[in-house]
């Protein structure tokens, strides 16, 4: 089986940690998105992973061939015309079955059913409260009869996560062809859930499986959320020198923590350097600096100093924040 994961996204709703790594690269609970994801999809053993990359895809390439061993492909969408655009780029030795994946979130779901299915296809879904940010499906019985992308009318709670399972990935790049050929687009894209709509009414059977959790990463307060949700069912640090834990905490080894409380829900990266700091409820990124701060609700980027003393922040990477009182090297 092959997997295809779009990442071509501007990830504008992460600013400004996006602005210098690409959202898949943004940082929870000690990892990063893509990893979360792939450690996820390692049940499958896929065959073949091929990344659907745009904004900054060239770091994405370079994480994936340093961690990973698997065979990976990368190609990139120059235009940002929507998921079934996306998915065409790939088309080049897509055979056979296919699992396809947005990987803005970190989920819980029984994948394997795909490797024992009848169906020409599955939907891995969750019950929601808001139907109206999410495609839904309507169903008979077990069969999904009707996929709409952002309703504008209530048909249904069931929302469609953005996994997706495909008996025969050259039929599914067909009908996107079709697809894109009739123009046919929803509020200006070209959605994934009208080239299955198209498949559903040419005679193909497509099925749900349901996901036990579904934790959106694509905003800073859904990442935070996340960190929460990953570090009450992680490995988390038990001591450090130079800190109060608060559990949960996730604490890298090479961090350089002094006279500091760390935790609840704070995630500190590699050579990261607190002092003096309260940090609670927060991701802290790689070589980032705080001094004299107490936090809440933050994320902090790669690289960034953040002195003085403020309630939450949103610092990017590379950036430089003081909020001290004087000058401090």
């Amino acid at each position: 089986m092959q997997i295809v994961l779009p990442v071509a996204g501007f990830g504008s709703r992460l600013r400004p940690q996006t602005w210098s790594k690409p959202k898949p690269l943004v940082t929870v609970a000690g990892k990063t998105l893509i990893d979360h994801v792939l450690d996820r999809l390692a049940v499958l053993d896929p065959e073949r992973v091929v990344f659907i990359t745009g904004y900054l895809g060239d770091q994405i390439e370079d994480h994936v061939r340093e961690h990973y061993a698997f065979d990976s492909a990368f190609v990139e969408q120059s235009e940002m015309l929507g998921q079934a655009h996306a998915i065409l780029q790939a088309r080049d030795g897509l055979t056979g079955p296919i699992v396809v994946l947005f990987p803005d979130m970190i989920f819980e779901a029984d994948l394997t059913v795909a490797q024992t299915t009848d169906a020409d296809g599955i939907l891995w879904v969750k019950e929601v409260d808001d139907p109206s940010r999410f495609g839904v499906v309507v169903k008979d019985g077990e069969r999904v009869t009707r996929l709409v992308e952002k309703p504008d009318e209530p048909i249904s709670n069931l929302a469609v996560m953005g996994i997706y399972y495909f008996r025969d990935a050259e039929a599914l790049i067909a009908t996107i062809e079709r697809q894109i050929k009739a123009d046919k687009m929803t509020k200006g894209e070209y959605f994934i859930a009208d080239a299955i709509q198209m498949m559903i009414d040419g005679g193909a059977t497509f099925t749900t499986s349901d996901a036990t959790v579904w934790e959106d990463a694509g905003t800073t307060e859904s990442l935070l959320d996340t960190n929460q949700y990953l570090l009450d069912r992680a490995e988390t640090t038990t001591a450090h020198d130079g800190a109060h834990i608060i559990q949960p905490a996730l604490i890298d080894p090479t961090a350089n923590i002094k006279g500091s409380i760390i935790g609840p829900y704070a995630s500190i990266g590699p050579n990261a350097v607190v002092t003096s700091a309260i940090v609670r409820d927060s991701i802290i990124d790689a070589g980032a600096s705080l001094k004299d701060v107490n936090i809440t609700r933050s994320m902090v980027g790669r690289d960034a100093r953040l002195h003085g003393a403020p309630s939450s922040v949103n610092v990017g990477d590379t950036s430089v924040v003081d909020l001290s009182s004087g000058t401090d090297d």
